[in-house]
């Protein structure tokens, strides 16, 4: 069968190179810019459909496939698919260029086009049916309109960067087909709204420490800020509805950090939390609702640990892990108010409890804070009640009220009065307030009414005495019995009984089982009228208008038995300590104090206390105890603080027996040399020489730790303490140890021996005020020093105690004595 075509081969060939060239061309000049004038120009060669005529055909033949018509088709798809490969190309090439993969499909058109062309040929009947031609003139059609969009789509998305030159599609793809650029250039702008906009165009280089997580951070979120104005893309987009220009996936692919941890920093950036963006922690993304229900189950249990909790969960079938819960802890800021909250209160099942010690050091702040105001106006300040409002806050909302101060027996005052003078009379008038002092009143009945009492040869008696009223509004008894001078109220006995118990008691060194022996009455009866004195301590700046010291102040401890306290179960809880402050020349108590425990917190309101009291020392002397070192130095910064050197050397004899055992004198021999060295330190007269004999000694350490490495304990005891041993050599005024505190403290034992033990801290308390007075107007026996030989320790402090009878009472005098012989006895020099 013979076949012929309308176009020869030679005249095809040139027709598909030319329509090559030109479809090539108007692709490039899309790519560079240049705007496209003509469609059409693609299409300049357009393929012609080859008809081949058989000459002879059998009649009442099938229409098919023949042989010749295959072998054209065959030979049309070999030299056409060139032409289907160029046009599926350029389509890919601007899904690409237009960041639209999702139509990657579009692709697939021409080569949908030449099969149905291909079908047509090899088919000789199909091609000519009119339907079949309908259909191509579609597939033509379709996949002109998709290049003709894709094209106007990539150059509406880059127009204003094809405006200024700067071929945006290329640099993007990294294709570098040469285009004119402009310069480097940077704008900003800010709206109405305080949004700064900013444009970048040119080439820049951008260059940062890898190796900082921090600058990792924000060049991620600087990239991912970046975007292009007027881009759309049919991806989902952020959550602040942006389409970014970098994605997250290659941010992820170039930084190599997982998809999760950008999405989180990126949420940190949005909500402002810089400290969490800040956070160097690397952990896995919790959901929400994860995290809700971890804390949901912590809030139930808030005493609980991490640990605790994921083990509750287990048990609860949740497959949560353990770095989930601290997570989750860690990021809702449940961590952090757990913490604080277990530094503040005692987090238990049953309550909720803030921590004494915490009470303590915001009750020992305020204290300081109001003692240093005290000092700044010289005087009593107003009441401030801003700094404590927590406090009271706390206080009302636990049901905590402070201590009820110690009220005085109703004949208290009138005693105290007799011993220590009127200290605050209103008037000189007839009647006054027994407990206030003031004249103004009136009389409350008409008719007098029998006061009965015991006299002093124990007889019994009887006077009429009248009630008043007391009109001072700062009275709190409002009225009172107007008695005769040596009654008292609410006592059948006089005020010569009472004093006379005190006198038996204390100076005689007594007990209360033998002081109401001798004065007919119980010894319970001896116990009030003694320790009604006590229930505050003597008020100095009071009754002298000044307090008075040498400066140089001694403080020690004394551990005391309370058996009844409020103290927890544990060892030793029966324990409590005495606190004394000591003038180490003039021997004066200066103040008195027992607490619970001995702790750090003790001795700072111990210290803050003598402080209020108006003193200030210039030379602070204590024992070893390691408590004081920063305490002196924060309350009294301009006092040196002295360390006891009989205490120094008892420590270290301590230290040498603990190293080296009881028997060491003969066993390590060359101890006893070292231990008078150390001896012969601190019988040095100056100070160069006492360093000297110290570095002697510190330079045989390697020598003796070498061969007992326990001994070690003692050169470091030796070095850490220098500092406050040294201070009294060459010194006129630091006393080398603490024995004036030592010496108050065997005497308050003389006293306190004779209790076998307090039996409460009440009344602890009440005994320290009888002993503080008791002791400061108590002379000094006859064979004490010459210099504080007969007389008491105010009296050595320069006070005038002459005028007060207290003074004579311990003497062993009475109050009937004449002035002239009371000034005689109690001489103020």
């Amino acid at each position: 069968m013979k076949c012929t075509t309308g176009w020869s081969n030679r005249h095809w060939q040139w027709g598909a190179v030319v329509h090559w060239v030109a479809s090539t061309g108007l692709i490039v000049m899309a790519v560079m810019g240049t705007p496209v004038e003509s469609s059409e120009g693609w299409v300049t060669c357009a393929p012609e459909l080859v008809i081949i005529r058989s000459q002879r055909q059998k009649a009442g033949r099938r229409i098919g496939f023949s042989d010749p018509g295959w072998r054209a088709g065959w030979a049309w798809t070999g030299r056409s698919w060139r032409v289907a490969a160029v046009r599926s190309g350029a389509l890919l090439l601007l899904v690409f260029l237009s960041d639209r993969w999702e139509w990657y499909g579009l692709g697939l058109l021409p080569w949908g086009e030449w099969c149905w062309r291909g079908i047509g040929v090899a088919w000789l009947p199909l091609g000519r049916q009119p339907w079949y031609r309908a259909i191509s003139r579609l597939w033509v059609l379709t996949h002109r309109l998709a290049l003709i969009g894709l094209t106007l789509l990539w150059l509406a998305q880059h127009l204003a960067t094809l405006e200024r030159g700067v071929p945006y599609g290329l640099s993007a793809a990294g294709l570098g087909l040469g285009a004119v650029r402009s310069g480097p250039k940077v704008e900003v702008t800010q709206d109405k709204e305080g949004m700064y906009q900013v444009q970048l165009s040119g080439e820049f280089t951008l260059q940062l420490n890898g190796q900082v997580e921090f600058y990792k951070r924000l060049l991620i979120i600087f990239l991912y800020l970046l975007e292009v104005e007027g881009e759309h893309r049919g991806s989902r987009r952020t959550r602040d509805g942006r389409v970014p220009f970098v994605r997250q996936q290659q941010l992820a692919a170039w930084f190599d950090i997982p998809h999760p941890c950008i999405s989180r920093w990126m949420n940190y950036w949005l909500k402002q939390d810089w400290r969490r963006l800040l956070s160097r922690r690397q952990s896995d993304v919790l959901r929400l609702e994860v995290q809700q229900r971890i804390i949901n189950s912590w809030v139930q249990f808030p005493w609980w640990g991490a640990q605790r909790l994921w083990e509750h969960l287990q048990a609860q079938g949740e497959k949560i892990p353990l770095s989930h819960v601290r997570q989750a802890a860690r990021e809702s800021g449940w961590s952090i108010l757990r913490e604080r909250l277990v530094a503040v209160y005692e987090v238990t099942v049953e309550s909720l409890q803030p921590r004494d010690e915490w009470l303590v050091k915001q009750l020992l702040a305020q204290v300081q804070h109001l003692v240093e105001r005290l000092e700044e106006v010289g005087g009593l300040t107003p009441e401030r009640r801003i700094a404590l409002l927590d406090l009271e806050t706390l206080g009302e909302e636990l049901d905590l009220r402070p201590a009820v101060t110690r009220q005085p027996l109703p004949w208290v005052f009138q005693l105290e009065q007799r011993l220590f003078g009127q200290w605050q009379r209103v008037d000189d008038g007839s009647v006054h307030c027994t407990y206030c002092g003031t004249t103004d009143v009136s009389r409350k009945s008409r008719q007098g009414r029998l006061k009965r009492y015991v006299d002093e040869q124990g007889k019994s008696q009887s006077v009429e005495v009248t009630r008043y009223y007391c009109h001072n509004p700062k009275c709190e008894v409002k009225s009172f019995t107007h008695l005769p001078a040596n009654l008292i109220p609410y006592s059948q006995r006089t005020l010569t009984h009472h004093l006379a118990a005190l006198q038996a008691y204390e100076w005689s060194r007594s007990v209360y089982r033998r002081t109401g022996q001798l004065l007919g009455v119980s010894k319970m009866t001896a116990y009030r009228w003694v320790s009604g004195l006590g229930y505050r301590l003597l008020p100095v700046a009071a009754l002298f208008g000044v307090v008075r010291s040498s400066g140089v102040v001694g403080i020690d401890e004394k551990y005391v038995l309370v058996p009844k306290n409020a103290k927890a179960e544990a060892k030793m809880k029966r324990w409590m300590y005495v606190y004394f402050a000591v003038d180490c020349y003039t021997y004066d108590l200066l103040h008195i104090e027992i607490y619970p425990y001995n702790t750090k917190e003790s001795a700072q309101a111990f210290l803050l206390a003598l402080r209020a009291k108006g003193y200030h020392p210039r030379v602070v002397v204590t024992d070893l105890r390691v408590d004081y070192s920063d305490l002196v130095g924060h309350i009294f910064p301009q006092a040196v603080h002295h360390e006891c050197i009989f205490h120094a050397l008892q420590q270290v004899r301590e230290h040498i027996r603990e190293s080296f055992g009881p028997d060491y004198a003969r066993t390590h021999p060359e101890l006893c040399g070292l231990k008078e060295e150390i001896d012969a330190i601190f019988d040095a007269r100056t100070k160069r020489t006492a360093q000297r004999r110290c570095q002697k000694v510190l330079a045989q350490r390697d020598t003796f730790v070498a061969s007992t490495p326990e001994a070690e304990v003692v050169f470091v005891f030796l070095e850490h303490h220098w500092p406050r041993l040294v201070n009294s050599i060459e010194s006129r005024h630091i006393p080398t140890t603490n024995n004036a505190a030592e010496q108050v403290i065997r005497l308050f034992t003389q006293h306190y021996k004779t209790f076998c033990g307090f039996e409460s801290l009440e009344s602890a308390r009440l005994y320290l005020g009888v002993f503080e007075k008791v002791y400061r107007f108590t002379p000094f026996s006859d064979d004490a020093q010459e210099r504080i030989r007969a007389k008491c320790p105010l009296e050595l402090a320069g006070y005038e105690i002459k005028i007060l009878p207290m003074a004579q009472l311990f003497r062993g005098l009475t109050l009937q004595w004449s002035a002239a012989a009371f000034e005689e006895l109690v001489p103020n020099v």
